[in-house]
């Protein structure tokens, strides 16, 4: 697993996602994945088109597909 920066800057209301550390085997799998628990993650974040991916390294190899950290924006 690669570790990888998501980000991004569409959706910058209160109660959203600014950015998240993410494992994930590539960059397309981080890009789609969302750190909302909400199940229209378009609340919450945005659109896998809108997001800035930055690759960050290898992760352990005891590492899965997960999320390391997000940043939430609670209103």
């Amino acid at each position: 697993m690669k570790l990888f920066k998501i980000s991004q800057i569409v959706n910058t209301d209160y109660d959203t996602y600014s950015d998240a550390v993410v494992a994930a085997p590539d960059m397309e799998t981080a890009r789609k994945m969302s750190p909302s628990y909400d199940p229209d993650p378009m609340d919450e974040w945005t659109s896998p088109e809108n997001v800035t991916v930055e690759y960050l390294g290898e992760a352990a190899p005891n590492i899965g597909q997960d999320f390391i950290c997000k940043s939430y924006h609670a209103g």
